[in-house]
């Protein structure tokens, strides 16, 4: 059975909402909770065939989580009508979808396991070790998939490199890769806003920031160069914790603060891990041809580099941007449907 549905629609399926204490978060050093609300979107047919399903773990994009893609959008499906309409229509197998909640008081951890923040990547594999006891799951990595969006397209990846006998499928949408040039249109932004704001109390209370009439767009600006360097470059020595890419002054990079950002960046991963990427069912990643932070040259470099290694990929370039592309689920979701199939 499935524990606590909230939300059943005309198609059958239900959001069950679940509730996870992770051991890897506990004590983490954002004093960010450990318990966590987890969704789990269930297909039509759970509640009625005593059968297990292939399940995906969908990983929300920086300042976002699971839970989030479940709000009603005027000018949207959620991710649950998206789902039935998909399986109603045959275009997809019923699967499971895991909705895991990443957010951290900088608004995202990029998956990673970081002195920073906590240990994001072990709360994924917990996750998937609850999920397996807890759900009628196919509990192989064939048959367990990651989805996400640029953060969460990132993390993702990432995961499926470095934990192959977990995850067998990934898709990729808009990850952060190629660092060289997905990163540095940030930082100037994140220098003038410094001069305007005081950093430190933003890091603080984010919340506040708001609060006292903040723009949001400003706050994503404040936090995700912060954020990628909690996840990135983590010092505990630091006096925020980390060290921070760029002088907050001049806008001068530090060199070597960037080059441990470099060692992160899945382009330059792919040969140390072309054995994992070789073994997965399905490798898919898109971005926007217009994509305002450049993911669209570094998804290019990414398959260009994929074909030299020999590693099979499908890479899709759409018209638009980084933003309102979930109709792109539609195409990773069949991607999906076909690999989990035996």
């Amino acid at each position: 059975m499935y524990p606590s549905p909230v939300v059943e629609t005309a198609a059958g399926s239900h959001i069950a909402r679940d509730r996870f204490e992770s051991e890897a978060l506990r004590g983490n050093p954002l004093g960010d909770p450990h318990v966590r609300d987890l969704p789990v979107y269930l297909p039509p047919g759970y509640a009625r065939e005593d059968r297990r399903y292939p399940t995906v773990y969908f990983l929300a994009a920086f300042m976002g989580s699971g839970a989030m893609e479940l709000n009603q959008n005027p000018f949207d499906e959620t991710l649950q009508q998206r789902l039935d309409r998909l399986i109603l229509a045959g275009r997809i197998p019923e699967m499971i979808v895991v909705l895991p909640d990443p957010m951290t008081r900088y608004g995202g951890s990029q998956f990673l396991n970081s002195s920073a923040t906590g240990r994001y990547s072990d709360y994924l594999l917990e996750l998937v070790q609850f999920v397996d006891a807890r759900y009628r799951t196919r509990a192989d990595r064939d048959h367990r998939a990651l989805l996400g969006k640029s953060s969460g397209g990132f993390g993702a990846l990432i995961h499926a490199m470095r934990f192959p006998e977990w995850f067998g499928l990934v898709a990729d949408h808009s990850g952060d890769k190629y660092f060289e040039i997905c990163y540095p249109p940030l930082l100037p932004k994140l220098v003038e806003l410094a001069a305007r704001y005081d950093l430190g109390e933003v890091l603080a209370d984010p919340q506040a920031f708001l609060r006292r009439g903040g723009y949001v767009f400003d706050l994503f600006y404040l936090l995700n160069v912060p954020a990628m360097c909690a996840a990135y470059s983590p010092n505990p020595s630091a006096s925020r914790g980390f060290d921070m890419v760029v002088d907050l002054q001049t806008g001068k990079l530090n060199a070597a603060v960037w080059q441990r950002w470099l060692g992160h960046d899945p382009l330059r991963l792919a040969e140390q891990y072309a054995d994992a990427l070789k073994s997965l069912r399905l490798l898919y990643f898109d971005a926007g041809s217009r994509d305002e932070f450049n993911l669209h040259l570094g998804s290019r470099h990414y398959s260009t580099k994929l074909t030299s290694l020999g590693i099979s990929h499908r890479y899709e370039e759409f018209d638009g941007g980084h933003s309102r592309t979930q109709f792109r689920f539609d195409v990773s979701l069949e991607a999906i449907g076909i690999a989990f199939a035996p």
